[in-house]
């Protein structure tokens, strides 16, 4: 339990965008490989898979989180109005909200 409570608290350290992170990110994934954790290892080959996006996600500061909030809306608002209205209420819905 102790290396699994390392691992993840060195893994949420890389989520502050820097831009040493990469070369701290290779070191994450080797001491994920080394401890004896198959969910860690999974975790840490899906990782390895998409090195490049998730190198960009914590060294830039770019976010998206406005747009997820855009969609975030939009879903709700279709979701209330499902099987109420047509295409043009809703859309109506949508740019007034």
């Amino acid at each position: 339990m102790t290396t699994l409570t390392g691992v993840a608290r060195s893994f949420a350290a890389l989520l502050a965008p820097h831009e040493e992170n990469p070369a701290r990110l290779v070191e994450w994934i080797t001491a994920a490989r080394e401890a004896d954790l198959p969910h860690v290892h999974s975790f840490a080959r899906g990782i390895n898979q998409d090195i490049d996006a998730v190198t960009a996600a914590i060294t830039l500061n770019h976010l998206n989180g406005r747009t997820e909030g855009v969609n975030n809306k939009t879903k709700l608002l279709k979701r209330q109005m499902y099987g109420r209205a047509g295409h043009a209420l809703l859309r109506h819905r949508i740019l007034l909200g």
